[in-house]
């Protein structure tokens, strides 16, 4: 009996030992196979996550973001203790003990789904398996993928710390709210750092992981309250909080952003405007669009931030003008549903996901109103947000506009309104705005180092994403004619040179051209000078013919207006388009005394780990860490910038569109108390107004047309787009100051008379009598006169510009002396260069 017991336990225990073997033999294939082909877990040490790009202003403040996964890595020396607690607590309370499974994790996921019969099926992974999952693997649901995640489980805890895979953890998480890890989470729902987090904060966090879409703190706030209180009493189990802290945090209120208790970090940012979306479409095509949105850039940008705000009042005020003017409601920006009117909370509702600007601020906040009711004598709306004041507007409010309430406007309009206020500054009342049809483009910038300070691409952003700085093209008209002017003093003319006015006829393939001048009058032999402040076509036509056509577009080409200009005459009046933002960095070349600059939007950028990767300053500071420098001595700064012109040619034509702005087609709208250069352009019809110009230091420019281009009737450079200028600049000046231009040591000063081009005696004076700058060595050449070859008859009408009394001039001794007559048609030159 006992041999046969003996013989029974022996067979049993063969058994088992057969079994095992087999089992092992059975694991050791099933690792085999699976664990061949499984992907390198040492890419996990070169973790570099989609994270967020932030643009910064110059002054350091964050002005927008970009990413498509909102994440922001933070080290887990940084990541508080309560935090990672609390994620312990709730996804793998045995984390710092396991190998990498909690085997008793998995043993009772497994007894749960034996037990519903598959119907309630969890993972039992733990965080090191979660890791490899969201590193390494797919997120299908397979036994496959179970035990691949196992095995790299356990081979990443052979090779890093528990802290290293927390770390990937807790920043590769997704939490909801497009938020991925738990920086990003805090700022989401909280607006808060991670080191001000309470505990039920950081408990309803770690809550999120297994349904962070079913979660929500508003939609599903019992089941978030309930599965935040589960992580708290987790936390309490183990030691992380008291049990009156347990108590204190399970009775406090789930309060959100997303239920308006704490503002969002969005909502502390500017909105997104023309810079900063020009800063991403640029970079994205530099760096890649992958790399912007995902790279974690760290943008130093250009922009200031006050004058970004002062830019954009300046152009939408001129807009708005221009379009009340015309006496047209076209602000209706569409209806809501009769069914959302009749309760306040639904038209509320409705209003807030209407489709709307709201990013003007033009003479206070613009927002956006439903129309209620109207009557005659006012009309009742329903105003976004909360108001004291009475949401009516009175029918004096559209006196601008023909007709009645009832004729402009019907229940359930969107509009947008903005308060009113007295010269005291109190409410006077509601009344109506709209996006003027017509639009337009502003841009500033330092004219030494090409930093673009404001940049305006539009009325709003919000109204349309379209950046007309630097996308539209448009005819520059006039406000090209600069550079004609350059082209003719680089090759031997003057501020002096006489060049007919009178009429040509031209013939082209498309027929004969007749260009005029904007008075449709004829003025005779004038100087250069008088031609450019004047702005004076034929006399532009006839110089470009005399210097050549092909070195007109080759001085636009060097100066960036074009990429490649067609040599054709009718292109001298700005007939060919280009960008405002190629403009302005332009006329910074005759500010800075002709030395190229390079336009810029972006200081800096640096990446993930604060290596700079682009700078745009390459200047060399010599001896800025010299701590020895003397009290008001400046850093000596090295700049290696070429020259694009010659200084004396710079200072030239300054100093000619300096008598634009004083007593030329912008003498009415600029007045500053430092000395301003710029030029006008209004193309034909006013399809296109221009105003570009700059003091020593600044140089900004505007355009303003519909985007179809369309006439804009009596509209002008210096009458739409000059006043833009006058009101970005007033604050400017305050700020930034402003001198007289540098003149260059080459220039010999010689008087001469502005409407004749007689050179006149060093001490006379008077409003006729302007210093011009001439080369040193060079002869100036007086009394010849240039045609560009065209024919001119004897009996043209003349406008005589002014009269022979306004001839005489003041001498230093009290005298008075008269200048020569102008050169009459007998003293005429073929012309030819000199």
């Amino acid at each position: 009996m006992l041999r046969f017991i003996m013989s029974f336990l022996g067979g049993i225990f063969s058994m088992l030992t057969l079994g095992l073997a087999m089992g092992a033999v059975t694991l050791g294939a099933v690792l085999y196979i699976y664990g061949r082909d499984l992907p390198s877990y040492e890419t996990l040490a070169q973790y570099t996550p989609r994270t967020i790009s932030r643009v910064y202003s110059a002054e350091g403040r964050i002005v927008d973001e970009f990413a498509t996964e909102r994440r922001l890595f933070t080290p887990s020396e940084e990541i508080p203790d309560l935090v990672k607690h609390a994620f312990v607590a709730a996804e793998d309370q045995n984390f710092y003990h396991h190998p990498g499974f909690d085997a008793r994790a998995i043993g009772a996921a497994l007894w749960e789904a034996v037990q519903t019969r598959g119907e309630s099926v969890r993972g039992g992974s733990g965080i090191t398996q979660q890791v490899m999952k969201n590193f390494l693997l797919d997120g299908s649901r397979s036994v496959e993928r179970k035990v691949k995640e196992l095995i790299l489980a356990i081979r990443v805890e052979q090779v890093l710390d528990k802290e290293d895979i927390l770390e990937l953890y807790l920043n590769e998480i997704f939490l909801g709210e497009n938020s991925y890890g738990v920086t990003a989470a805090a700022l989401s729902y909280f607006n808060k750092p991670l080191s001000a987090l309470s505990p039920g904060e950081v408990a309803y966090l770690a809550a999120l992981p297994q349904r962070p879409s079913n979660l929500h703190p508003v939609r599903n706030y019992e089941d978030a309250v309930d599965r935040r209180n589960y992580v708290l009493r987790r936390m309490a189990e183990d030691g992380y909080i008291d049990a009156a802290m347990l108590e204190r945090e399970r009775a406090a209120p789930l309060l959100t952003v997303q239920s308006g208790a704490y503002p969002s970090f969005r909502s502390s940012l500017p909105p997104r405007d023309y810079f900063t979306d020009e800063i991403r479409r640029q970079l994205s095509a530099n760096f890649g669009e992958e790399e912007f949105f995902t790279g974690g850039l760290s943008v130093r940008a250009t922009m200031d931030p006050d004058l970004q705000v002062n830019a954009a009042h300046a152009l939408q005020r001129a807009l708005e003008n221009f379009d009340r003017g015309l006496g047209k409601w076209h602000g209706t920006l569409g209806q809501l549903p009769p069914e959302a009117l009749d309760e306040e909370v639904a038209w509320r509702e409705a209003l807030a996901a209407f489709d709307a600007p709201r990013d003007i601020t033009l003479d206070g906040r613009w927002y956006p109103a439903v129309v209620l009711e109207i009557g005659d004598a006012e009309m009742r709306l329903g105003i976004e947000g909360e108001h004291a004041e009475a949401p009516v507007v009175p029918r004096a409010d559209i006196d601008w506009i023909p007709g009645s309430f009832d004729d402009n406007f019907d229940r359930g309009d969107v509009v947008l309104v903005r308060q009113r206020s007295g010269e005291d500054g109190a409410f006077e009342r509601w009344t109506l705005r709209q996006v003027p049809e017509v639009q337009g483009a502003f841009m500033a910038m330092d004219v030494n180092t090409g930093r673009v300070l404001a940049l305006q691409g539009g009325f709003s952003y919000q109204s349309s994403v379209f950046n007309r700085a630097t996308q539209a093209r448009r005819q520059p008209g006039s406000a090209f004619k600069p550079f004609v002017y350059a082209a003719a003093l680089d090759s031997g003319y003057t501020p002096a040179t006489i060049v007919v006015d009178a009429p040509i006829e031209i013939d082209t393939p498309e027929g004969l051209w007749v260009p005029q001048n904007a008075s449709g009058q004829f003025y005779g032999p004038t100087p250069l000078r008088t031609g450019i402040e004047q702005s004076r076509n034929l006399m532009t036509i006839r110089l470009a013919q005399e210097v050549g056509m092909e070195t007109v577009a080759d001085y636009a080409e060097r100066f960036g207006v074009y990429d490649d200009m067609n040599p054709f005459l009718s292109n001298a009046l700005g007939s060919q388009e280009t960008t405002l933002f190629r403009m302005v960095a332009a006329y910074a070349m005759f500010a800075n005394g002709g030395e190229r600059v390079e336009p810029t939007l972006v200081d800096r950028v640096q990446d993930r780990f604060g290596h700079t990767i682009y700078r745009h300053d390459q200047r060399n500071c010599v001896n800025c860490g010299d701590l020895g420098l003397a009290e008001g001595q400046a850093p000596l700064i090295q700049s290696d910038r070429s020259r694009i012109m010659n200084a004396v040619t710079a200072y030239q034509l300054t100093s000619m569109m300096e008598g634009v702005v004083e007593r030329g087609t912008a003498d009415k709208a600029i007045e500053l108390p430092v000395p301003i250069a710029g030029k006008t352009g209004t193309t034909n019809e006013a399809k296109d107004v221009w105003f570009i110009g700059y003091s020593s230091n600044i140089v900004a420019g505007c355009y303003i047309g519909y985007d179809t281009p369309r006439p804009m009737g009596g509209a002008s450079g210096g009458g739409v787009c000059a006043p833009v200028f006058q009101e970005f600049m007033e604050p400017v000046v305050e700020r930034f100051g402003g001198g007289e231009f540098p003149v260059p040591g080459d220039c010999v000063f010689i008087k001469i008379d502005r409407f004749s081009g007689a050179r006149l005696p060093d001490d006379a004076a008077g409003e006729n009598v302007v210093a011009e700058c001439f080369r040193a060595g060079e002869e100036p050449l007086f009394g010849v006169t240039f045609d560009g070859g065209f024919e001119i008859v004897g009996d043209l009408p003349l406008v005589e510009e002014v009269q022979a009394a306004s001839r005489n001039v003041t001498t230093s001794t009290g005298g008075t002396a008269t200048v020569a007559p102008e050169a009459g048609f007998g003293t005429l030159s073929s012309g030819g260069l000199y």
